[in-house]
Order: C-alpha cells, then structure tokens, then sequence
C-alpha cells in the first residue's frame, strides 16, 4: 500500500496554480484586479507572444511596503482580509492571497514596488524573496516571463500566440469597461493595441463596444433598497448570434451567473427572437454581504443570500428599462413616472374572439407643412384641437400623450401619409420620414393589451379526468414544498402515489397545454426561480399566437385615419419599438438620409 505522505510546498503551489491560472488572461485578470484593488488611476499592459513570453504590468497605485513585499509570493499571504467577517463582506476584487504564489510557482516573476511614504523601491523575484533595492518613481512593476516553463506538460495546453492574446484582450476590455475613471493601455509585441483614458461610462462603452451599440441601447438606472442597477441594454434590433458582447458586474467584478444569466433572458423573452442573444453592459451593486464571491478561484462566480428577491429585481428592472414606449425617448426632462399603456380598449376584447380589427377613428391631420431650411411645423388648418385627440376609449385614463408632450409639438411618430402595397404605413414627422410594418405593429399593440387584460387573474380551469404524471424525488418534493404557491398559478396539485402527482387542474390559458410537459418544466425551475415566471412565459406564448391571428394583415388597404390611430397606438404601447418575434415594427429616415439619397446639397 502506498504511504500517506505530505506534498512539498512547491507541488502544493502548483496544484493550487493550476486552479488559479489556465492562460495567460488568467494572469493578466489577477494582476490587473490587484492594481486597481491599489487605487490604481492608470494601468499600462504590455504582452509578448500573447502573454507567454511576457506579460509586464504597470500602475500608479499605492504600491507594496518593504516588510510587506517580502511576504507578497507567500501563499494565503493578503492585506485584503483577517477574519471571516471580512470574507463574509469583502468589497475588494482580490483576497485569497493565492494569485501572486500560484503564478510564481509556473513562471519568472519579479515584482519591483514603491509605497507612497517610501524613499525608493524595492524588488523581488520568484527565487529571491527578500527585498532588494531598485529603482522606480512610484506604483508597482510586475514582470511574468515564460509561463509554464517547469511544467512542459500544461505549456502543451496553451494555443497560438494569436488566440491566447485574444483571451487577454477580451480580459483587459471586461475590466477596463467596470472602471471607466481609470485610464489603460494595452501593448503587444510593442506595437498599441489599445489606449482608453479615464472617462465616464458612456464614453467607455462607446470606445470598446462602439457607437452602434449605444446608438441601438437603452440607458438602465434602476433601484430597490440597496440594489441598484446601472448601465445599458442594447434593443432587439442590435441582437448578436453569440454572447460576444454580454457583461454583467456585480460591484464592479465580472461575473457569469446562471441566476443572473436567467433573469436577463427573461427580461428579452418578449421581444428577442430565440437564436439570438441580447447585448448589454450592466452593474449590480449590491451590499457586500449580500453576495457571497467566495466560491470559484477564479471569481467569476456568485452567490446571492437573497436570490430571488435579485432575480425579481434585475427582470423587472431590465424590462422597465426595455419596455418604454415611442414616446418616452421625447418626453420632457421633468416626467418621472414611467409611461404606461393606459388600459384595455374594445380591441381586446376584438382580439380575444379572433375578430378583424378595424382603426375607425375622427378626422386628424394628414402630414406635415414644412417653411424654409429650417423645417418648422405648422400644423395643418384641418387639425382637431389636441386636447381631443386621440379620442377616448373604454376604461382608459388620462391619456398617456397628454402628459408626455407639448401639445403644441407633433407626436413622435407624426402622421401617416399613405400606404405602400397594404404593408407598410408612411408617415411624416419632425425629423423626416417614418416606415410602419403594420401587421407587426398591431401584432405588439394587441398583445400587450391581452396581457393587460389578463394579469392577475390567470382563472382556473378544473380537468373532469385529473392527470396523472410520473414524478421524481425531487419533482414531489418541490411539488409539496410550493403547493401555496402553485394554487395561487392556477394549478391543485397533490401525491397520487410515491412517484406519481396528480393535477386537478391548471390555469384557464393553458388549458390546451401538454400538461406533463409543462409540469415538470415549472417544477424544475421552481427549485431556482420565481413560479410566476414560468407560468408567464408559457401564458404569454399562447397570447402572442392570438395577437398575431388576431393583428391586421398584410394588402389590407387602410384609411388615414385608420394608420393615425394605429401610429398613436405605438405611441402608447409599451416595447412598440419590436414586434413579439423580435423584429422591428418602425424605422426613421432623416431628412438628412432622404437628402443623401438624391444628393441634394452636393
């Protein structure tokens, strides 16, 4: 039998190192996060050979004391915390004190350092801990050279030169984009690759994602107690085909989290075609015992104390912020309270029987008088007063119009102008000219008014023969544990057996469902998420098949004050911008774009 021995300090290092750094990017994420832990206010990378031959970082920040440094390449060697009450609240990016030894078990390192108060700097090396002196203004200078180089058989692991200096750069934008006060630089081979000085937010995102993405987002700020949410969530218009440009930051430290990851798909369900993905770049910040970051190595991973209340609060944070209609981005700076749709109209109950929907409305005007270069409005002598328009309807309020806009100004999307081959509305507004997909339009205007109409009150259809399904353990478990709660859905839910559940009955949407399926899916999220969630989410699939049957259709010839109305909708309506596949219902030509069409000025 082999004999139970202790490892040697420099196999433990390495084994831990293992944990710690899988490439190059894992250095630069370590070394980096321990310069801005320093209060770091410009970071200079440097990288050869993709961060294998070298990877050199340099900062301005407080740097290390000589009695301090020597203890630096020592392993659970830290400044950042002394007791597990620092670790329950810790708010800085690094902590375990396992970085700088891990890496120095895998490769040449020095570390040369001036602290604020010291009259010169101080070395050391991988091999020679105790401080030397050097020379340096101020801040801190890491070198880490040939990684891997005593261990051969994880070097193998490591790919071209091109692929592990674009893990390094995707490294360097993830953090640079969480501290945009901070400047950066990165270099490879000694040529730039990437300068970003110290800006605000706005500015940092555009220099790494570009202007399109903040041209086609929305800006969040959202908050709950201590939860805040900040940052921006690009539209359905700008989806990706991959998660490339997804970041999400839980006080400022990078994360990939399976709640947080469910929370935000959610908030794109109604709007966000399935095989795309949705692009943003947010902050939580959250109080720092409320998030547990003490669970991966690499501290990509999380754990909230209150899960769900996190979950609820970044869905509907994120779906506020996304669901704002046409009218909210020319609302006057002192509106405060979001714009809602202001009720259901007897077009619900229309769409609900599968009835054709017909926009009967008053006279109102038909476009635009536009006097001289400047293109002021006037409206036209046949316009009904404002204030009378658009005309009321059964069980509306104040009209969401009213307290958006001027009254003197025309509406955002303006007024239509004509039709093109029974698809698409033109309109004419301030900025130049407006094309409409109708039936994709009134698609979204129909169901966000089902779900008005049914919110709330999922009703309860009772089954003559009860189902019974095969569960598992765990599924009558969950079963048992939320029966309130499933009640409350719709759903009497009891053991028929062992392994068996036995439903009486779901709710009155779903009827026509595959109960089995829908059972065990509700079931299975429920362990993790907010039930309603998944009730929603099936209720609304059948919602957006009714509005689309129930939507104007395509060559349908409409009257002008047929597409006014269905133009004042949108306004009204809140996530107008997409229909309920993702795709846009509206899109703006300037007059500057119809200018450039016909070179008009050149």
């Amino acid at each position: 039998m082999p004999v139970i021995h202790k490892l040697p300090e420099v196999l433990i290092n390495q084994i831990a190192a293992g944990e710690v750094v899988e490439r190059p990017a894992s250095v630069l994420k370590e070394l980096m996060e321990n310069s801005l832990d320093a209060g770091s206010r410009s970071i200079e990378v440097q990288l050869q050979q993709g961060g294998v031959k070298q990877l050199r970082i340099t900062d301005d920040g407080c740097g290390i004391d000589h009695d301090d440094l020597a203890l630096a390449l020592e392993r659970h060697a830290t400044s950042k915390i002394s007791s597990l009450e620092d670790l329950e609240a810790v708010a800085t990016m690094g902590f375990r004190g396992e970085a700088l030894a891990a890496i120095a078990s895998v490769a040449r390192m020095r570390i040369i350092s001036r602290a604020t108060d010291a009259s010169h700097a101080w070395r050391v090396t991988e091999r020679e801990r105790e401080p030397v002196p050097a020379a340096l203004s101020s801040g801190t200078v890491i070198e880490v050279e040939d990684l891997y180089y005593n261990t051969p058989a994880r070097r193998k692991f490591l790919k071209s030169e091109g692929t592990e200096f674009g893990h390094c750069d995707d490294v360097f934008r993830r953090i640079a984009l969480a501290r945009p006060g901070v400047g950066f630089q990165l270099m490879h081979n000694g040529r730039l690759s990437l300068r970003l000085p110290a800006g605000d937010a706005a500015r940092r995102v555009r220099e790494i994602l570009g202007d399109d993405f903040l041209a086609n987002s929305r800006e969040i700020d959202a908050q709950s107690g201590s939860l805040r949410l900040t940052g921006f969530a690009a539209l359905p218009a700008y989806a990706r085909a991959s998660r490339d440009a997804q970041f999400f930051y839980v006080n400022g430290r990078f994360v990939r989290d399976k709640l947080i990851a469910h929370a935000l798909r959610e908030a794109y369900a109604d709007i966000l075609h399935g095989a795309r993905h949705p692009a943003f770049v947010l902050f939580l910040d959250i109080e720092p015992s409320g998030v547990d970051v003490n669970v991966h190595p690499a501290k990509t991973e999380v754990r909230f104390r209150e899960a769900r209340a996190v979950h609820q609060f970044i869905f509907h944070a994120l779906e506020r912020g996304l669901a704002a209609p046409v009218q909210a981005a020319s609302a006057p700076a002192e509106t405060e309270e979001p714009l809602r749709y202001a009720g259901p109209t007897e077009q619900v109950r229309m769409a609900v029987e599968e009835a054709p929907h017909d926009y009967t409305t008053g006279h109102e005007p038909t476009g635009f008088q536009f006097q001289g270069q400047t293109r002021s409005y006037a409206t036209p002598a046949s316009a009904p007063h404002r204030e009378n328009w658009p005309p009321s309807r059964p069980g509306n309020v104040a009209s969401p119009m009213a307290a958006a806009h001027d009254p003197t100004r025309p509406p955002p999307l303006g007024y239509a102008v004509g039709q093109i081959h029974g698809v698409y509305v033109l309109a004419q507004n301030e900025h130049g000219l407006v094309l409409v997909d109708m039936h994709a339009a009134h698609e979204r205007i129909l169901y966000e008014q089902l779900k008005h109409v049914l919110n709330g009150n999922p009703g309860v259809q009772r089954l003559l023969i009860p189902a019974v399904i095969n569960a598992s353990k765990i599924e009558m478990a969950t079963a048992e544990e939320h029966t309130a709660t499933l009640a409350h859905m719709g759903f009497d839910i009891a053991a028929a057996g062992p392994a068996e559940l036995s439903v009486r009955s779901v709710p009155a949407l779903l009827g026509r469902a595959n109960i089995s399926d829908l059972l065990h899916a509700l079931l299975a999220e429920l362990r993790d998420y907010p039930a309603s969630e998944v009730i929603a989410a099936r209720r609304n699939e059948l919602l957006a098949t009714m509005a689309c049957h129930g939507a104007v259709r395509a060559n349908r010839q409409l009257a002008l004050p047929e597409m006014n109305a269905l133009l004042r909708d949108m306004e009204a309506t809140e996530r107008a911008d997409q229909c309920n596949h993702g795709r846009p219902t509206w899109t703006q030509l300037s007059m500057t774009d119809l200018d450039r069409l016909f070179m008009r000025g050149q």
